[in-house]
């Protein structure tokens, strides 16, 4: 299958899906998610038995495009929430995909890029990457990483990172415990093959069912949670305060927040 926004490689039981738009340091836009979405259908029907993803050029995942920034500031509560959900759908895709997932993080991952960095199984980044779920910076809620993000850090870490907006870098993402590894970047692809290749050796069967079981786990509770990160997500979209959130960010000025 043809993509525009992303790229596609197998070898050996191997697939690499790397986010390429290196003009726009891979940011995300709908026209990414659908193909995102498209490809990981493609890839559980494939002999693949591991997935990495990575970015293309200096940035892993900048956060939301900003043209689909703009684009929101005239969304009905309708159209955001049809957004909201198809975000969260590409988040749990992730999450839950079948096969072992690594993220070769080469750069940024911010907001949006956040997520789809730690959704993996294994993370692994080059020093320099930056992280940061910066929603609050301009007006959004976090809602959708935010069930994730506890049950991985707990809810204390999860509070800071989150309300602060702030971003850190791949040495305290490593000490937090979203990144498995910090890895120099001309070691940044080969150790996620090095990896791949340990994953590769065992069962396919069995890593499919280990997977299938850890889901298990928090399933019903990521339902309940998903369904109501959705409804915030989009409420909060038509407020004062994201739309002043989104014209200070585009016009790079500090935001007049209201609370409205």
């Amino acid at each position: 299958m043809a993509y525009q926004t992303i790229k596609v490689e197998h070898e050996a039981g191997l697939a690499t899906l790397t986010l390429n738009r290196p003009e726009k340091r891979n940011s995300i836009s709908f026209e990414l998610i659908g193909e995102l979405l498209r490809a990981l259908d493609e890839l559980e029907r494939s002999p693949a038995q591991v997935l990495i993803i990575t970015g293309a050029g200096k940035a892993f995942c900048a956060g939301m495009d900003l043209e689909e920034l703009k684009q929101m500031l005239g969304r009905s509560h309708d159209d955001n929430v049809r957004d909201s959900a198809t975000m969260a759908q590409l988040f749990r895709r992730i999450y839950e995909f079948p096969l072992p997932t690594i993220a070769a993080v080469n750069g940024a991952a911010i907001a949006g890029g956040t997520g789809i960095a730690t959704m993996c199984d294994f993370t692994l980044a080059v020093p320099e990457a930056k992280f940061g779920y910066t929603e609050v910076r301009i007006g959004f809620v976090p809602a959708i990483v935010s069930s994730f993000l506890v049950l991985q850090v707990g809810h204390k870490v999860a509070r800071d990172l989150l309300l602060t907006g702030r971003l850190f870098d791949a040495a305290e993402a490593h000490r937090l415990g979203l990144v498995n590894e910090v890895v120099a970047p001309e070691a940044l692809l080969p150790r996620a093959r090095e990896l791949a290749q340990q994953l590769i050796q065992n069962s396919p069967s069995s890593v499919r069912a280990t997977k299938r079981l850890i889901n298990s786990f928090v399933r019903e509770l990521l339902d309940r949670q998903i369904a109501q990160a959705v409804e915030d997500n989009a409420r909060i979209r038509t407020t004062a305060d994201v739309r002043e959130g989104i014209t200070s960010f585009l016009e790079k000025r500090q935001p007049h927040w209201t609370g409205k």
